[in-house]
């Protein structure tokens, strides 16, 4: 019974049609479908990047800390300085009038400027105001990670 049942329904097997009464009907030989070129497509994928400007896990987390405690929100404190937390940092010098530029989490040369001028307002050495975040900035800003030997948090 179950073999008339599949029979019935032209059941295929290898490109073979089963007919009513199990016979092979229409049997022809089979090529395969000429190959089509598949469209290509670009796709960006952009990986935010982690930068603590040489800070490590600690010192980055001590950072986030003032930020915070200073009304700017970092998100996680973490020790990853990723774009929430240099957003934080760039509203942060922003509104202190040290002029990092546009708010959009990342690391160019303006935010670097307005982060020596934070710096140098505070005493440290920074090489200069050049946008560049060269030893000296990274020295200076792993200086500040520290209050008194310790940390912001």
């Amino acid at each position: 019974m179950l073999t008339r049942a599949r029979a019935a329904v032209g059941l295929t097997a290898g490109g073979l049609v089963l007919g009513l009464t199990g016979a092979l009907v229409g049997a022809t030989t089979a090529t395969a479908a000429p190959a089509r070129p598949m469209p290509t497509r670009t796709v960006t994928v952009t990986v935010q990047a982690v930068n603590n400007l040489g800070l490590s896990t600690s010192e980055a987390k001590s950072v986030q800390c003032y930020v915070r405690d200073a009304g700017f929100n970092p998100g996680a404190i973490d020790g990853q300085l990723g774009s929430g937390s240099w957003r934080a940092w760039q509203s942060f010098l922003n509104d202190r009038g040290f002029n990092a530029g546009t708010v959009d989490g990342q690391v160019g040369p303006n935010t670097i400027r307005g982060l020596q001028r934070f710096l140098v307002y505070l005493g440290y050495d920074t090489g200069g105001i050049d946008g560049v975040a060269g030893a000296k900035t990274k020295a200076a800003w792993k200086a500040f990670s520290y209050l008194e030997g310790g940390s912001w948090c």
